[in-house]
């Protein structure tokens, strides 16, 4: 038997899961979807890909996950290279955004266009990202935490 409440509260965690979805998706179309593209693919040697990198990004650890999280808040300065291609531009800081919509939009790139959490890694929480915001770092203190990845 299948009691009232159980059924209340897998319902409400299943409407928590899409409204966060729909958040993040919200918060990438309306800030990052410019340039990183409605796709994730970037502009070749303009803007780069997420599709794809972001999961390799977070798949370096806590080195990568701290980056991601650190390149929304402060942006990031500096020469990359992604997926053989180089990008030599700057990415502006989003802390305009609440710590709540910065985890939406993180978690939103970590699971669309074939990006998925590495096994083991839970989504971002807004906590995460309020502890982060309290360090000054620049855009090119940024660039010289980016992870190598493979």
């Amino acid at each position: 038997m299948i009691y009232p409440l159980k059924v209340g509260l897998m319902l409400a965690a299943f409407l928590g899961g899409s409204t966060l979805a729909a958040k993040g998706a919200d918060v990438y179309g309306a800030n990052c979807a410019a340039c990183h593209q409605p796709t994730g693919k970037g502009v070749p040697g303009a803007f780069p890909p997420l599709a794809g990198h972001f999961s390799a990004l977070l798949a370096t650890g806590t080195a990568g996950r701290t980056y991601v999280e650190h390149v929304v808040l402060y942006g990031l300065a500096g020469k990359i290279v992604v997926g053989g291609m180089t990008y030599n531009g700057a990415m502006p800081a989003q802390k305009q955004l609440s710590d709540a919509d910065l985890a939406a939009v993180l978690n939103y790139v970590a699971t669309s266009w074939g990006n998925k959490l590495p096994k083991g890694q839970k989504p971002v929480a807004a906590a995460e990202l309020t502890k982060l915001r309290a360090k000054a770092l620049t855009a090119a203190a940024v660039y010289k935490t980016r992870p190598a990845v493979k």
